[in-house]
């Protein structure tokens, strides 16, 4: 006789309830097992496709680790370096672009920008705290990212727990399968479906998007010469999983720091505003139709929001889990709304008589 609804109830509240305590006491101990589960999924229907090929899942999974490592060592040597160097610039460069504004509208509009004026001072305001704030929070995360410790975990534990999650992944799967209950299995299993296909379409859909775009961004702006080029397709690129975000953040401030570098030299300033519109081009036309599909169930104010509270109760790591918490919320919402619309509180008396 299967248990009675508020039965159920009570112990998915307590098992929810475990999860949370278990995600705030831990959250920086489990950081880099959630990222090496994050990698192994997202990674998982490469090895499903070298297993289609022939190849063994042990050396699907060695093949595809041998490529992620000399990916990692090239990213480690030329690109981490320069873009950490080039951010660093940046937030030093601040107070000189604003002072470099301050000049032009002095210039343009002297009615606006006249000594002592709000909008003088506002400017010379935002420029020093740029440069103080911005500066001291990327030192913050350097220097807390160069510890020891951080390194062991995010260097070495992160890569073996992804290798051994990718490796025994479609076991695991079905090991939890096995432990549904058997009244549940059908309707957990629809509802399972659902939730990977809203994180196959987003995670890995968007993931593969943003990446895509952040380094298309990042190497046109770098042959066009423009300086922070690549911290401004990086940010572009991360941006990108929020609709038009990506595109109008990095667009403007890729137009702003062109307009400061090139002025007079219109075809330049043009070039990169031509990049961007390329780039919203290619990502509306071809990579979301393909890599993401029409609809993937993630409103982005529903996103936004999860970031948002996750984030600020759980830190990184509520970060990490926000999008496929989400996601399964989102599902688990569809489908508590379809049952309430077939049951007796939402018919009614009413809805007995309807043929």
């Amino acid at each position: 006789m299967a248990l009675p609804v508020r039965e159920q109830f009570k112990y998915w509240g307590i098992a929810l309830a475990i999860f949370a305590v278990v995600l705030w006491f831990l959250g920086d101990v489990l950081l880099p097992f959630v990222l090496g589960g994050a990698i192994a999924y997202f990674l998982d229907p490469v090895a499903d496709k070298l297993e289609k090929m022939g190849f063994s899942r042990a050396a699907s999974t060695g093949i595809i680790t041998v490529v992620m490592l000399l990916l990692f060592v090239i990213l480690a040597v030329a690109v981490i370096p320069t873009l950490i160097q080039q951010a660093v610039s940046l937030f030093d460069f601040a107070p000189q672009l604003f002072r470099d504004l301050q000049t032009f509208l002095t210039e343009r509009f002297p009615s606006v920008i006249v000594q002592d004026s709000p909008v003088r001072k506002a400017l010379m305001t935002i420029g020093e705290t740029i440069q103080s704030k911005g500066g001291e929070l990327l030192n913050t995360a350097l220097s807390s990212a160069a510890s020891l410790l951080n390194l062991v975990l995010l260097f070495v534990i992160v890569p073996v727990v992804a290798v051994y999650l990718l490796l025994d992944w479609d076991n695991m799967v079905a090991r939890i399968d096995e432990l549904v209950p058997l009244d549940h299995r059908d309707t957990v299993r629809m509802l399972a479906r659902d939730v990977d296909r809203v994180l196959a379409g987003f995670v890995r859909g968007m993931g593969s998007v943003c990446m895509i775009l952040g380094a298309y961004y990042a190497i046109a702006l770098w042959l066009v010469g423009l300086q922070f080029g690549l911290v401004v397709g990086v940010v572009a690129g991360m941006l990108t999983f929020i609709p038009y975000v990506g595109a109008i953040v990095g667009g403007v401030l890729a137009i702003g720091l062109a307009m400061f570098q090139f002025w007079g030299d219109w075809w330049w300033i043009l070039a990169v505003w031509a990049i961007f519109q390329a780039g919203q081009f290619i990502e509306g036309n071809l990579l979301t139709p393909r890599l993401v599909g029409k609809s993937v169930g993630l409103h982005p104010v529903w996103l936004l929001l999860a970031l948002s509270v996750f984030g600020s109760l759980f830190g990184f790591v509520g970060m990490l889990v926000a999008v496929p918490l989400a996601a399964a919320l989102g599902v688990f919402a569809r489908f508590a709304t379809s049952q309430y619309k077939n049951s007796r509180l939402f018919l009614g008396l009413t809805g007995s008589d309807e043929p």
